[in-house]
């Protein structure tokens, strides 16, 4: 009998080391010095995968994989995620579930607990946004700032002209100064981008 017709189970081991199988033994991430631009390229080159990163951001560094699929086939379907069917939910879930998650948690990432199936920020996350275009900080809202600065202009000069206090001149010395600084510490926040 040849050893392609021996079956599984009739094979005994005597010597069984200790030492566990590459099933049993858990993965370890390169450290992030390690980490090479193959692989980060290899994580960022899919736009699902990029949003998965953005929207951990975006929800302080941790979430599930269930609102994950709805946020991302909302996006993908151009829709509210409440009004995402059941076909469209799913693709977007098992994709997530069997492909990028895990290759994302391979690459550091993220963290994905599929037991639990939650999804946190990865020990290296901050090597893959520094690749993306935007900016990882969402807080601020420049539209705002520059809307509430022209509404709160337009009332001053409105108001100094009904008025004819004679502060025309004043207000609108003042508005173009205070535009110029917001400008510059947006220029400077964002890198002149």
């Amino acid at each position: 009998m040849s050893a392609k017709e021996i079956p599984p189970e009739s094979i005994s081991v005597e010597n069984s080391s200790t030492e566990p199988t590459p099933d049993d033994r858990e993965v370890t991430k390169p450290p992030a010095a390690n980490l090479s631009l193959d692989v980060v390229f290899n994580v960022l080159r899919n736009r699902r995968r990029r949003l998965v990163l953005q929207s951990i951001e975006e929800e302080e560094g941790t979430t599930t994989l269930s609102d994950l699929a709805e946020h991302i086939g909302g996006i993908e379907n151009d829709k509210p995620p409440a009004a995402l069917n059941a076909q469209e939910r799913k693709r977007v879930y098992v994709g997530l579930y069997q492909c990028h998650l895990p290759k994302m948690d391979d690459a550091g990432a993220i963290e994905f607990d599929k037991n639990r199936g939650t999804v946190d920020r990865g020990p290296m996350v901050d090597t893959y946004h520094t690749y993306l275009e935007r900016e990882v900080e969402t807080r601020r809202q420049w539209a705002k700032y520059y809307g509430g600065l022209t509404g709160v202009s337009a009332a001053a000069l409105v108001g100094s002209v009904v008025l004819s206090t004679g502060l025309t001149s004043t207000v609108f010395v003042v508005t173009l100064l205070t535009l110029a600084v917001l400008s510059a510490w947006h220029w400077s926040r964002t890198d002149g981008v």
